[in-house]
């Protein structure tokens, strides 16, 4: 596993079979040391599901997109949960690997890093004001 210091953040990275795969944990890591929560609160947000499962239903025909309409509907409801491993699980996502030995941290391919970074960006800028 290779690390780059992001911001003062080690986040480490690896590459299978020309993918990158980039570790959210470390990412989260930025914000506060309860990375669960961060990366949970991530998951609620409806751009959030919205673009994964845009994502995966271009790239993946093994997509759930039932599942995947169901959690749409709830996202950014106070009541919405979701884990990347649940989002991974029910919706059968190819874009997103779980890695149980780090914390259950979501990894993203190279293929949806770029608009994943964008996006993340964002996303976080509102989370850490």
């Amino acid at each position: 596993m290779k690390e780059l210091i992001v911001k003062g953040i080690d986040v480490k990275y690896q590459s299978i079979d020309e993918n990158d795969y980039i570790c959210i944990t470390d990412i989260a890591k930025y914000k506060t040391s309860e990375t669960d929560t961060v990366i949970g609160n991530w998951m609620r947000n409806r751009n959030t599901i919205e673009f994964l499962g845009i994502w995966e239903t271009l790239n993946n025909p093994n997509f759930n997109p039932v599942e995947f309409e169901g959690f749409r509907k709830q996202a950014g409801l106070n009541a919405f949960i979701l884990s990347p491993k649940k989002w991974v699980e029910s919706t059968n996502a190819k874009g997103s690997e779980i890695n149980s030995i780090d914390y259950s941290s979501l990894n993203n391919l190279r293929k949806i890093n770029r608009a994943i970074k964008e996006k993340f960006a964002e996303i976080s800028r509102a989370y850490i004001s």
